[in-house]
C-alpha cells in the first residue's frame, strides 16, 4: 500500500537536485536543459569566456589585417577581452555576488578582477613560451594555454575575487 505522503511521479514535471538545481525530466527536453545549465556557474562561466576570447582574437585579427604590430594587437585585442569579460562576468555569471557600484569592494573587485587577467595572461605566455622552447607547435601549445588559463581565472573569480558574501559572514 502506497503511503499518502509518496510524490505522484506522473504528475512531476521536473526533479530538484541538492542545491536547488532542477534538472528536466528527459533528455529530450531541450528547454529543460538549457534552464539547467543556466543555473550552473561554471556553465555560464564558460560562455561569457568563449564571448571575451571572440573579442579579444576578433580585435587582434582586425588590428592585424589593419597593419598594426602584432604585440600591440595582441594588447589592445586582450584588454578588450578583459573588459567585456568583466560586464558579462558581474551581470550573468556572479552578479548575485557583486558589491554594490560605487562602493571600494566594487572597486577592489575590478582590481581583483584585473589581477587574475594578468595571471591568466603571464599563465598562457608562459605555457606558448615553454612549449615553444620545446619545440611545440606554438598554435597548440596556445590552446592548452587557453584551457589552464581558463582554469586559473575560473577558481580565482568564483573562490576569491566573487566568493559569496554569506561565506564571509
Amino acid at each position: 500500500m502506497a503511503s499518502a505522503k509518496q510524490p505522484d511521479r506522473r504528475k512531476a514535471d521536473r526533479r530538484q537536485l541538492d542545491g536547488g538545481l532542477v534538472i528536466p525530466r528527459s533528455a529530450g527536453d531541450v528547454s529543460g536543459w538549457v534552464r539547467f545549465f543556466r543555473q550552473l556557474t561554471y556553465m555560464r562561466y564558460l560562455v561569457v569566456s568563449i564571448g571575451a576570447l571572440a573579442v579579444d582574437l576578433g580585435l587582434f585579427l582586425l588590428l592585424l589585417q589593419m597593419g598594426m604590430l602584432s604585440m600591440a594587437a595582441s594588447a589592445i585585442g586582450y584588454s578588450a577581452g578583459i573588459v567585456v569579460h568583466w560586464f558579462l562576468s558581474s551581470r550573468k555569471v556572479f552578479g548575485d555576488r557583486v558589491s554594490d557600484k560605487g562602493t571600494s569592494e566594487r572597486t577592489q573587485q575590478k582590481a581583483m578582477f584585473a589581477m587574475s587577467a594578468v595571471l591568466g595572461l603571464g599563465m598562457t605566455t608562459a605555457i606558448v613560451g615553454a612549449g615553444d622552447a620545446l619545440g611545440f607547435d606554438p598554435r597548440i601549445a596556445k590552446v592548452v594555454a587557453i584551457g589552464v588559463s581558463f582554469q586559473l581565472t575560473y577558481m580565482l573569480r568564483n573562490v576569491i575575487i566573487f566568493r559569496s558574501a554569506k561565506a564571509g559572514a
